[in-house]
């Protein structure tokens, strides 16, 4: 029989040693290797530990999870005395997520008094999406002052703007409670005499339609 040089001969004899080797790496520590046991899944012991139906450590407890009627927010005697002539019912105004954002409206014009009230509830994710959304709301309104006792936090400004000889007075609160916020925008102008409220009645009137809608807010909660 015919010998292969030794170079030949030697390599045929140890490729089958080296593919047994090399399929011996690939199953214990090369790409087929089985994961570590506990890389595969949890030990039983963690498993039965952890609970389907327990709430993330990370997540935030919403105290208000959704808005209220922002209509019934006043009674009637408030939107009365506010807005005279106005019907106490009110107009919500159409929003994008009426979970989260709901506004109601009420204006009239008795003689040639006229007077416009809205108020606002807007549900934020956590107290700190609020409180930043409420910081964020007072730098655009400068000028103002804090209301104690409306909320966690309150502040009120009022502004006067004339257009056409005509003043209108504005007021405007905004509140924060917990993760959400109130917005209470109200003005008035007079028509015959081209004036407008006086700052202390926009003033007060806001911060009285204030009060009643954190309280609104608070009997919603759950």
């Amino acid at each position: 029989m015919r010998s292969f040089p030794l170079p030949i001969a030697l390599t045929a004899r140890l490729s089958p040693v080296v593919v047994l080797a090399a399929a011996g790496w690939a199953l214990s520590s090369g790409p087929l290797a089985a994961p570590e046991a506990s890389e595969k899944e949890p030990t039983a012991k963690t498993a039965s530990q952890q609970s389907p139906t327990a709430p993330s450590e990370t997540q935030a407890v919403k105290t208000y999870a959704a808005a209220p009627e922002p209509c019934d927010a006043l009674s009637a005697a408030t939107v009365k005395s506010l807005v005279p002539g106005a019907k106490t019912a009110g107009k919500e105004i159409p929003s994008t997520d009426s979970d989260l954002r709901r506004t109601c409206s009420w204006n009239a014009l008795k003689g040639y008094d006229y007077r416009w009230l809205d108020v606002s509830f807007e549900v934020l994710d956590s107290d700190e999406a609020a409180e930043k959304s409420y910081s964020g709301r007072l730098a655009e309104k400068s000028g103002g002052g804090a209301v104690p006792g409306v909320g966690d936090a309150a502040y009120s400004v009022v502004n006067l703007t004339t257009e056409d000889k005509q003043d209108t007075r504005e007021g405007v609160v905004v509140a924060r409670a917990a993760n959400a916020l109130v917005i209470v925008t109200y003005n008035g102008s007079d028509f015959e005499s081209k004036k407008a409220p006086s700052t202390d009645v926009i003033n007060k009137g806001a911060i009285k339609a204030a009060k009643e809608a954190v309280a609104a807010l608070g009997k919603a909660r759950g």
